[in-house]
């Protein structure tokens, strides 16, 4: 079964082999590793992985956490069964339909981000494009630049302007939204707006 791990290790030579290590001796087998925050001496990273038959997700989140300095943030299972979409791989999907680049990015928001749904949200708070597992009504909230956005117990939420419609993407139990991820779907939504002008 496939789980999606976000770990906080120290951003020295040998902590991502150690963690590695850990998942493998523990039952997992690690299919993709993304670094998607660096702060001072703390690296963030997203891990996907596949677990042996019998493998409690618990005993990795244990075996991880035993280790100095690093933390596990957040592990869930990942329905999108390994198929991590880099920021790059998504421009050249977009470059690829320019006129369609909006939507198509819309489309693919869920798993460039791994978020639960995403939607786009006119001014009049009509939701104009939506992924399976949006909720049936999305608030408008107008926004200068990408942001956290008030929330729920179940949900965190954040968003982007487009235009004068938002994008916000749904992630239900967590992990928060960082920064890093607010600044990716900024400069996301720029390129999908560039490209679809050419």
């Amino acid at each position: 079964m496939p789980f999606l791990l976000r770990v906080s290790l120290p951003d020295v030579p040998g902590s991502l082999g150690r963690v590695a290590t850990a998942i493998g001796e523990a039952g997992g087998d690690i299919e993709a590793i993304e670094i998607v925050d660096k702060r001072g001496d703390v690296a963030v990273d997203d891990v996907l992985l596949e677990t042996l038959p019998g493998t409690m997700p618990d005993s990795i989140v244990s075996a991880c956490n035993a280790l100095d300095g690093v933390e596990v943030l957040w592990i869930s299972r990942y329905a999108a069964g390994g198929n991590l979409f880099l920021d790059l791989e998504v421009v050249e999907e977009l470059s690829a339909h320019p006129a369609q680049a909006i939507g198509r990015l819309v489309e693919m928001l869920p798993i460039t981000f791994r978020v639960d749904w995403a939607a786009r949200v006119g001014i009049d708070g009509r939701i104009l494009q939506a992924t399976d597992g949006a909720p049936e009504k999305v608030s408008h909230v107008a926004l200068a630049m990408p942001d956290r956005l008030p929330s729920d117990d179940v949900t965190l939420l954040c968003g982007a302007p487009l235009g004068d419609d938002v994008i916000v993407l749904g992630r239900r139990g967590g992990p928060d939204f960082l920064e890093s991820e607010l600044a990716r779907l900024g400069h996301l939504l720029g390129l999908a707006q560039t490209i679809s002008r050419a």
